[in-house]
C-alpha cells in the first residue's frame, strides 16, 4: 500500500470555501466588493443624470441670451447666429436690471453679515456654554428649519408694517436675518462643539475675556463652517421671491433682482422681448456661480471638517 495515499490532500487541491473573499473570478461568489462596485456605478449614473438636469436648462439659459425671439422659438436649441450684446445692455437699462442688481447686493450684503455675526454668537454660546434652557433655546431656533416661511407672510406683514419698516431694505434685511437664523445656528452649533476645549482654556488662563475669546481665538478656527454657512444664505436670499414681494410690493425703485425679472417676464407676453428676459435671467445666475466656483474648497472643507475631527 502506498504511503502517500493515505495523506490528506494539499490546500491548494481543496475546493474554495463559499464566502472566501480569495476565491477566483470564475467562481460565481459575489462579494462585498462587488456589491459596493454596483452601488457606485447606479451613483454614478444617478449624479449624471441629475447633473444634466441641472445644467442644460443653466447653458440653453446663456445661449437663449444671446438670440433674438425668432432664433428663441425657430431653432431653441442650436447656437446663435451671432453674440448679441446688446441683449445685456438693453435688460441693464430698459428693464431696469442695473438698478435690481443693485438692491440685492446691497440686502444680501447687509443681512448675511447681520445673520453671521448673530446667528455665530448664538451658536457658540449654545455649544460651549451650560446654562438653565440652553436645550429649549436651541431647538425654539432649529424649529424654525420646519415651518414654511409662506405661512408666516400674513402676520410679518402687519409686524413690519406695524414697525413702519414696509417698503424699506431695513425691513428686508431684518427678515432675511430671522428667516436664516435656524439654519446658520443648527450648523454653527455643531461644528462650535468639535473645537478643542483645551485652546478656550488656554486663551482664558492667558487673560481673554469671554468677548475677546470669541472673536479672536474661536472664530478664526471655526472659519471653514462660517464660510460654508456664509455662502449658503448668500445663495438662499440671493434667490429669495416670496418676501421682497410681500415687503417691497409698494416701492418699484427698491425692488431686488428676483422682483424685476419676475416684472420682465409678465412684460415679455406683451413687448416680446424674450432675449432680454433670458440676458436678466444670465446677469442673475452668473454671480451665483461665480460664488461657488471660487468657494467650492472651502465649502466642501466646512461640511467635511466637523465629521473629522
Amino acid at each position: 500500500m502506498n504511503p502517500q495515499s493515505t495523506l490528506p490532500p494539499t490546500p491548494a487541491a481543496l475546493p474554495p470555501k463559499s464566502g472566501d473573499p480569495s476565491a477566483p473570478a470564475g467562481s460565481g461568489h459575489k462579494g462585498p466588493r462587488s456589491e459596493v462596485k454596483l452601488f457606485a456605478g447606479l451613483g454614478h449614473v444617478a449624479l449624471a443624470v441629475w447633473a444634466v438636469i441641472v445644467i442644460v436648462p443653466i447653458l440653453w439659459t446663456f445661449l437663449a441670451a444671446f438670440k433674438n425671439t425668432s432664433e428663441i422659438f425657430s431653432s431653441p436649441w442650436t447656437l446663435p447666429a451671432e453674440l448679441r450684446w446688446e441683449n445685456f445692455g438693453r435688460a441693464w437699462t430698459k428693464a431696469h436690471v442695473g438698478r435690481y442688481f443693485l438692491n440685492s447686493v446691497i440686502v444680501v450684503s447687509c443681512s448675511t453679515f447681520l445673520t453671521m455675526l448673530l446667528g455665530s454668537m448664538a451658536a457658540y454660546v449654545l455649544a460651549r456654554y451650560k446654562f438653565w434652557g440652553n436645550r429649549a433655546v436651541y431647538f425654539l431656533f432649529v424649529s424654525g428649519l420646519a415651518f414654511p416661511v409662506f405661512l408666516a407672510l400674513v402676520p410679518l406683514f402687519f409686524v413690519v408694517k406695524n414697525l413702519g419698516l414696509l417698503d424699506t431694505h431695513t425691513g428686508v434685511v431684518l427678515v432675511y436675518s430671522a428667516y436664516s437664523l435656524p439654519f446658520t445656528v443648527f450648523f454653527l452649533a455643531a461644528f462650535f462643539k468639535t473645537l478643542p476645549s483645551s485652546v478656550a482654556e488656554a486663551g482664558m488662563i492667558d487673560g481673554c475675556g469671554h468677548t475677546r475669546l470669541f472673536f479672536q481665538v474661536m472664530m478664526p478656527m471655526a472659519k471653514p463652517g462660517l464660510i460654508s454657512v456664509t455662502i449658503f444664505n448668500i445663495i438662499g436670499q440671493w434667490a429669495q421671491y416670496q418676501l421682497p414681494l410681500v415687503l417691497l410690493s409698494n416701492a418699484k425703485d427698491k425692488w431686488v433682482l428676483t422682483q424685476g425679472i419676475a416684472d420682465i417676464s409678465v412684460n415679455a407676453g406683451y413687448e416680446a422681448d424674450w432675449s432680454g428676459l433670458f440676458a436678466a435671467l444670465t446677469i442673475a445666475i452668473l454671480p451665483m456661480i461665480i460664488v461657488y466656483a471660487v468657494f467650492q474648497r472651502q465649502i466642501q472643507a466646512g461640511l467635511t471638517s466637523g465629521a473629522v475631527k
